[in-house]
């Protein structure tokens, strides 16, 4: 029973601090909504150029044209050396007639210019469509077949498909150097904050010592006002983060530029977006109180 009336008693300080306090106590909570706004925005950036890059590496086809002398069994040798290949995750085979016949589904220009040809006449291929399981690998599979016997050609969308790849790499690197940035900085201001609320309080905490109060009995007090703080603070970047998303997804109807780079559906991304912003601002305001405690107060 002790440790929950501590506990207890704990919150209850930590809340009359928190009110006692208020214009200190909004000065860290406006710093912590500031930079938790940028972080929840850096933090759902991140997310979206991850789910760019892996629905890239989903789509992502390597199509092997194979020669039109090629007999069945010369194919079907290509299969098998293709199925060697670790990388190699899955594949599809397609006659020359079938992508004919996807190709004039798919638009009106090229139906009425194919359905003149014949199979003979057809510059069409058979063609194998290669998933790999590791895209940065692509290029050295795509080499690989290309090496077989009776393939014509490989294509994979080779130069453009690497350096966009690339870009979302380090697009998602500097977004997450900008999150523990911008949470180092969150609580370097909760510490000077809280600070000066705790050079405040000397006296009161000299008391406490005196009549034999341990280190515990001080800090969690302050601890929770940290939690306390960081809890308040999220709240509006967490309002403006979810509204502000779903604007920013209706208003480009969910994708940037093209139909390749799809947004994330706000549902249920904002709540875990929202969850995390949350969980941030109470451990940062946490770790800032006891930082500050433990450095100012030498407990």
């Amino acid at each position: 029973m002790k440790p929950f009336r501590m506990l207890g008693r704990s919150i209850r300080d930590a809340v009359k601090s928190v009110i006692r306090n208020f214009s200190l106590s909004l000065a860290s909570i406006s710093c912590i909504t500031i930079t938790l706004i940028i972080v929840a925005v850096a933090i759902m950036a991140s997310f979206n150029v991850k789910n760019f890059t892996e629905a890239i590496e989903k789509d992502m086809t390597i199509v092997v044209f194979v020669d039109n002398d090629a007999t069945e069994d010369e194919v079907k040798a290509i299969e098998k050396d293709i199925q060697c290949i670790n990388n190699v995750e899955k594949y599809t085979f397609q006659t020359k007639k079938e992508v004919k016949d996807k190709m004039q589904e798919e638009s009106e220009v090229f139906k009425t210019v194919l359905e003149n040809w014949s199979e003979e006449e057809s510059p069409l291929k058979d063609t194998f469509q290669v998933k790999v399981k590791d895209i940065t690998s692509i290029k050295k599979t795509a080499e690989r077949i290309e090496k077989i016997d009776k393939v014509s050609v490989v294509r994979y969308g080779e130069g453009m498909v690497d350096k966009m790849v690339k870009a979302f790499a380090n697009v998602e690197k500097v977004t997450y150097g900008i999150v523990i940035a911008l949470v180092l900085v969150t609580v370097f201001l909760i510490v000077n904050t809280i600070k000066l609320t705790i050079s405040a309080r000397r006296k009161a905490i000299g008391i406490m010592r005196l009549v034999g109060a341990s280190n515990l009995t001080i800090k969690l007090p302050f601890i929770i006002e940290g939690m306390i703080l960081g809890l308040l603070g999220s709240v509006v970047p967490v309002i403006v983060t979810t509204y502000g998303y779903y604007a920013f997804y209706h208003h480009f109807d969910g994708y940037l530029y093209s139909r390749l780079i799809q947004l994330i559906k706000p549902e249920p991304f904002i709540y875990q977006a929202s969850i995390i912003v949350i969980i941030i601002g109470i451990v940062v305001g946490m770790i800032g109180s006891a930082s500050a405690v433990k450095r100012y107060l030498k407990i």
